[in-house]
């Protein structure tokens, strides 16, 4: 279970990233990964909800960021999948309240 530091993270991003139609079904079922993630790479966060308010495609790079949502607003555990490979490369705890000071 990679989790990935924020580098890492950023570095499947794309300049452009495109919204995943809500609707749309996933590339492959992730949630076998989401279900064997250590609790302690929460951080704390409750996460059971299992809710994807939010995806990306990365045209330019084969990836797509899952946003699992939080019972805590604007934190997310993202799953970033390889979508040509069927596999998703690891997670990272996405807290925007702590990025840009929300509330």
């Amino acid at each position: 279970m990679p989790k990935l530091t924020e580098d890492e993270y950023k570095a499947t991003m794309a300049l452009h990233p495109l919204a995943v139609d809500p609707g749309e079904a996933p590339p492959f079922d992730f949630w076998p990964y989401f279900s064997a993630i250590p609790p302690a790479d929460f951080g704390g966060h409750d996460f059971t909800a299992g809710a994807v308010p939010y995806a990306w495609r990365m045209p330019d790079s084969g990836y797509e960021h899952v946003l699992v949502g939080s019972a805590t607003p604007n934190v997310f555990l993202v799953l970033v999948l390889n979508v040509a490979g069927q596999s998703v490369v690891g997670h990272h705890l996405l807290d925007l309240n702590r990025l840009y000071g929300l509330t």
